[in-house]
């Protein structure tokens, strides 16, 4: 059962690091993307639209299910704690009291996730309107 215990926290923690380097990385990709893109280099409506929004469904992803991995964590952590109480036969409140506040740290680093990349997942998206309208302002001139 110590195994389990240290495995819940380590996984979930691991899980959710690679949540957040994913998010920071394609964020980092698509800001400097946005600074450099020449719009004019793309011809179809399509070709546009498929490069502006490139990573942004990833970073949806995360955002929306980083909190489902530390609520996982979470339940695994609170199991543990359950299972902890059921062998010892003493019930000190603060033994369980600590036990259940460290099972939620997962939903707190879920959270600590989740809101930043759904903060940089919308201003991508807005920033991506914003390109998308230039371009067809371009070829509107064009035409």
């Amino acid at each position: 059962m110590e195994y389990l215990k240290e495995s819940v926290d380590y996984g979930i923690l691991a899980i959710l690091f690679f949540m957040s380097f994913v998010s920071i990385w394609l964020s980092i990709e698509r800001y400097f993307f946005y600074k450099s893109v020449d719009l004019m280099e793309y011809k179809t409506k399509n070709e546009v639209e498929v490069i502006l929004t490139n990573n942004l469904s990833t970073i949806s992803s995360i955002a929306s299910n980083a909190p489902y991995v530390g609520l996982l964590g979470t339940v695994m952590g609170i199991m543990v704690v359950f299972y902890d109480m059921g062998q010892n036969s003493s019930l000190e409140t603060s033994v369980v009291v600590i036990g259940l506040s460290l099972a939620l740290k997962a939903t707190a680093l879920g959270l600590l996730v989740a809101i930043p990349s759904m903060m940089l997942y919308s201003a991508f998206l807005r920033k991506t309107d914003i390109l998308f309208a230039k371009w067809e302002d371009e070829i509107n001139k064009k035409i």
